[in-house]
């Protein structure tokens, strides 16, 4: 798989993982809150093209 950039709705998609298992990697190690920043950077420098 190639990369990818974090869209909303992946970014969605993660923190729904996280919050109904707070015991997962994915909710201990804060990827969670990357995911949200990383999709929001996205998304305002899709704006400005």
């Amino acid at each position: 798989m190639g990369k990818r950039k974090m869209t909303p709705e992946a970014a969605r998609r993660i923190q729904s993982a996280a919050d109904r298992n707070k015991n997962s990697k994915t909710a201990l190690t804060g990827f969670k809150q990357r995911a949200q920043r990383a999709a929001a950077r996205n998304e305002s420098g899709n704006k400005n093209k």
